[in-house]
Parts: structure tokens; C-alpha cells; sequence
């Protein structure tokens, strides 16, 4: 195996930035960035139904079929 690169270790000068490290987010900001992403997401979804109006269809049955046979 002396043909194989050895894997690089990582260097201590360099710390690895995990979720909770870096610049602090207030809950305003998550919440407005969240809120652009729905938005985003809504229009992109309304998007694909008007150019592919069968496959919305077929997805719509299908969506109120799965709420019919679902027990609470």
C-alpha cells in the first residue's frame, strides 16, 4: 500500500468552522431569510405547475387522495 497518498490530517492552525461558530445570527434575521426562502419556493412550485400542467394534475389527485385514506 506504500503506492496509495496518504490522507491529509487536518492542520491545527486551521480549525474546521462548525454550524454553531461564525458570525452570530439573530432570530429576525433567520426568520426573514426563511421567509424569502418560502417565498422563493412557493413561486417555483407555481412555476413548474403552469409549465407542466398534467404532472400538477396528476400530483393534486394524488395529494387529495393520500389526505382521504389518511386516519387522524
Amino acid at each position: 500500500m506504500a503506492d496509495l497518498p496518504e490522507r491529509a490530517a487536518p492542520r491545527p492552525e486551521e480549525p474546521s468552522k462548525g454550524p454553531s461558530e461564525g458570525p452570530a445570527e439573530t432570530e429576525g434575521e433567520r426568520r426573514r431569510r426563511r421567509a424569502q426562502f418560502l417565498r422563493d419556493l412557493a413561486e417555483a412550485r407555481e412555476l413548474r405547475d403552469r409549465v407542466q400542467p398534467r404532472r400538477a394534475k396528476t400530483a393534486r389527485l394524488r395529494h387529495a387522495m393520500r389526505m382521504r385514506t389518511f386516519r387522524w
